[in-house]
């Protein structure tokens, strides 16, 4: 069971066992996009086990910091019930079980980001350093489509019987003698085209 709500931040107390850090630099970042944003991920927590009133911090350490920096007075919160143990194992995994990010689609998002920021703010807000997000918009390379999409193809089918077949295949064989194409298909395909043009040519004549 869970539910959201507003709870003083001064009830909020950090779990003895959390051993996430986040670098100064990262912890200011966080500071400055709540302070812009007013925005930030709900913290959970529990009630605390030993205190009436005060909440024990699951994950949010670091957003109840600055929050309490910025000087809000309340943090939005997810209360679960969970015991001890369940705790400890949230400790261990919620910081940890995340994915990794796929190069390509990074840096795409940096080269979006960088429609609406330059480089310098985008090092403002995100973990990344200057140098680093110029490097990941560096890779960033668009899809080009083709200005004209070459026509497919179009497919013939008809049957022939045993001396249609010997005529036809006679033909081909001698109006593709001169055709320089790889496969048997294109200069059969060729050879065709060539007969057509030549009975075309004759009926107009």
């Amino acid at each position: 069971m869970s539910n959201t709500q507003m709870i003083p931040v001064e009830n909020l107390v950090a779990h003895p066992l959390n051993a996430n850090r986040m670098s100064k630099s990262n912890f200011n970042k966080l500071i400055r996009h709540i302070k812009t944003t007013g925005r930030y991920e709900p913290i959970v927590v529990r009630r605390c086990p030993n205190e009436q009133d005060k909440y024990q911090i699951i994950n949010g350490h670091h957003r109840t910091e600055a929050l309490r920096q910025i000087g809000h007075k309340q943090a939005m919160c997810v209360v679960w019930e969970v015991d001890d143990a369940q705790t400890l194992v949230l400790l261990q995994t919620l910081n940890r079980l995340c994915g990794r990010d796929e190069l390509q689609k990074q840096s795409e998002l940096i080269a979006a980001l960088s429609k609406h920021y330059e480089i310098a703010e985008l090092a403002e807000m995100l973990p990344q350093s200057r140098t680093a997000i110029e490097r990941i918009k560096a890779l960033y390379k668009p899809v080009e489509l083709p200005k004209e999409i070459p026509a497919m193809p179009k497919c013939m089918v008809f049957y022939l019987d045993d001396g249609q077949y010997v005529i036809v295949e006679n033909a081909l064989a001698a109006a593709s003698a001169d055709i320089d194409e790889i496969s048997s298909a294109k200069r059969k395909a060729a050879a065709l085209v060539q007969i057509s043009r030549h009975y075309n040519s004759a009926c107009r004549k």
